[in-house]
């Protein structure tokens, strides 16, 4: 029996004569991808993440020409992108234009352009070894880090779930992530590939039954996974209070609730000490208002204070007391010149509205990267009349704002705060106006369509972007998971999922920039051309 399962696994990892047929081959390298995503969050099984992708190397090795070696990262990549965005589906529940089977219909062709991205990997490393005789593992960890910057910038980007998320550990400690402020998000991807050619070696060393060896290989990566790093204790000095008021993705545009909406809100905001000056935090989507003045007198029609903007901020300026400063989301819309009563806007902004307390606006920001098909639809003309349609509904789409921004409160006596509105947090080196560094990160967002594994997702790739560039980021979610993060990444107070509550305290402090916070994502670039030069010199030493 002993000999048979050896067999079999040297045949999965192709380190004997035996061959896979090409149906079963097809399905290891969509189950090791598949397997691969479950360390993300919420399983976190990192161990399968080093184990599919050993899978991964192994088979990239053994590829017997250029398009093998792409399609083994192609069918890679369909298994990893379908399971780690599988909670796309799930948005399609929230909307009656189109049909919710064809959620997984969009999670499979996402999952087919994603998976170019390490079919170039495997190609490139292949190529490589072929022409230089360039060390496998190695250049394939080093252009994964390219591979992977690219996907957060080509057709806008989608760089959820790099593989750096799977190296964080517990909500009080970092764990392998500790290393992002000298690495960068997309470099520690490349580390996690080299631990995983670590296990690739470990488990040839088993298939020859060289046990000493073996373990060797193993444990240094399960050393650097699970040792606890610390964190940090200090504490800040600006009071804050954010809310997450638990209003469901079926209700939040049902009129009939709004004003119920808003005093859920009002009741978890309200000051503990009369007079004090804090930062009240509230998500996207919090209140059905228009804020700015000025629209035709309809649109504020049916709103929590219908038909008087002024009146809208004048209200919430009297919940958050004097001495506060309220940042909520909130919709900007654009009409055209002298627009008649029923004129629909030209386009819209997806923002974060600052209040004090006499409803003055103090600031605004608007979303930068936007959500294709959830605040735009890409090619509206020719889409549209093959009957599809925004998840969000809507008759215009949302325009782009300039990018990350500071909003400056130091004449109110508050920090400068730098905002990220929802999916924007994912963009590692695209959160931070470098010029005018502010002292949090506020990432406001309604993830409530987001299915069981979409939150906790967003929330750990939250604590990359707080490790990476050492500042502490607070999340105000619509119903779940609302977090209180510090500068390494712990997380220092959360509420969960489907569960209306209110965290307070004091903003955790900022640490001095970290060597990505001044280099940006030219960093993680120079780590992988670091390791495409080693792979290279040590081909040099490999014997013919």
């Amino acid at each position: 029996m002993k000999a048979w399962l050896r067999s079999r696994f040297a045949a999965l990892l192709a380190l004997g004569d035996d061959r896979l047929s090409r149906r079963g081959e097809v399905a290891v390298l969509v189950g090791a991808g598949g397997l691969a995503a479950l360390g993300f969050a919420p399983l976190g099984w990192w161990p399968l993440t080093l184990l599919g992708l050993a899978v991964l190397a192994a088979r990239m090795q053994r590829a017997r020409g250029a398009w093998q070696a792409l399609l083994v990262g192609e069918l890679w990549g369909w298994g990893h992108f379908s399971v780690g965005n599988g909670w796309i589906a799930t948005a399609f529940t929230y909307q009656a234009q189109m049909p919710a089977w064809l959620g997984w219909i969009a999670v499979l062709l996402l999952a087919v352009y994603l998976a170019l991205f390490p079919a170039a990997a495997t190609l490139g490393a292949w190529w490589l070894g072929r022409r230089w005789r360039a060390a496998p593992v190695p250049t394939l960890a080093a252009l994964w880090i390219v591979t992977e910057w690219a996907r957060g910038w080509v057709c806008t980007g989608f760089p959820w779930n790099p593989l750096a998320a799977t190296a964080l550990g517990g909500f009080d400690r970092p764990g392998l992530a500790r290393a992002l402020p000298w690495l960068g998000t997309y470099a520690l991807s490349g580390l996690v590939v080299l631990l995983a050619g670590q296990w690739l070696f470990a488990l040839r060393a088993g298939a020859q039954r060289r046990w000493g060896l073996a373990a060797a290989h193993l444990a240094l990566p399960a050393v650097l996974f699970l040792l606890p790093l610390g964190g940090q204790n200090a504490v800040g000095t600006v009071p804050f209070t954010l809310v997450q008021p638990d209003i469901g993705q079926d209700e939040i545009n049902d009129a009939t609730r709004y004003e119920a909406q808003f005093q859920r809100l009002a009741a978890l905001s309200l000051p503990r000490q009369p007079g004090q000056r804090r930062l009240v935090l509230w998500p996207e989507s919090a209140v059905p208002d228009y804020l700015q003045p000025g629209y035709p007198r309809a649109w504020y029609a049916g709103t929590t204070y219908g038909g008087d903007p002024g009146l809208a901020r004048a209200r919430m300026g009297r919940v958050i007391g004097p001495g506060a400063l309220l940042l909520t989301g909130a919709v900007d819309m654009t009409f055209p010149p002298d627009a008649g009563p029923a004129t629909m806007p030209i386009g819209a902004w997806n923002v974060v509205t600052a209040l004090d307390s006499q409803g003055t606006i103090r600031a605004s920001y608007a979303k930068a990267h936007l959500v294709p098909y959830g605040e735009y639809l890409p090619m509206r003309g020719l889409l549209t009349p093959l009957g599809l349609s925004r998840l969000v509904a809507g008759d215009f789409d949302y325009w782009s704002g300039p990018g990350p921004r500071t909003l400056d409160f130091s004449a109110l006596g508050l920090p400068r705060v730098g905002v990220q509105i929802c999916y924007e947090i994912v963009f590692s080196g695209q959160v931070v106006d470098r010029a005018h560094r502010p002292a949090l990160l506020f990432n406001p967002t309604n993830d409530g369509w987001f299915g069981a594994w979409g939150p906790p997702q967003h929330l750990a790739q939250a604590r990359l972007r707080a490790i990476e560039e050492g500042l502490p980021v607070l999340r105000a979610t619509t119903n779940g998971i609302s977090a209180v993060i510090d500068a390494r990444g712990g997380v220092r107070g959360f509420v969960p999922r489907h569960v209306a509550g209110r965290l307070e305290g004091l903003v955790p402090p900022a640490l001095a920039p970290t060597p990505f916070a001044r280099m940006g994502n030219i960093l993680p670039l120079l780590w992988a051309a670091a390791l495409l030069l080693a792979a290279l010199v040590a081909s040099r030493r490999r014997p013919r």
